[in-house]
């Protein structure tokens, strides 16, 4: 018996010159409800109080746990390739590295 021809599970994603040039972020605040993940994505500049969000992604989470996965086995692949990413002393996943690692202000 013949196996059912499959259908092409393409799908065709455009980017667009502007969403390609990205939003940089050195920050993450991440929150949840029972129905949605909030994934606030920052940029904190040194000697600026004020930050502002950049970018939000909202997601289930069914596609959170699949960012999550992907996340993880894309790590994987780059430290196979670069070596393991260093964190730094001290730093926890609330930390936040205020310094930016450079030299501190001085008056």
């Amino acid at each position: 018996m013949e196996e059912p021809i499959k259908k092409n599970n393409q799908i065709n994603i455009e980017l667009s010159e502007e969403v390609a040039q990205g939003v940089y972020s050195n920050l993450a605040v991440i929150t949840h409800s029972s129905a949605e993940f909030v994934l606030d994505f920052v940029r904190i500049m040194p000697g600026i109080p004020k930050a502002k969000v950049k970018s939000r992604i909202i997601l289930t989470p069914e596609h959170a746990k699949r960012l999550l996965g992907a996340l993880k086995d894309n790590l994987a692949k780059y430290e196979a390739v670069h070596g393991k990413i260093k964190n730094t002393e001290g730093e926890g996943p609330n930390h936040m590295p205020m310094n930016f690692g450079g030299p501190t202000a001085q008056a």
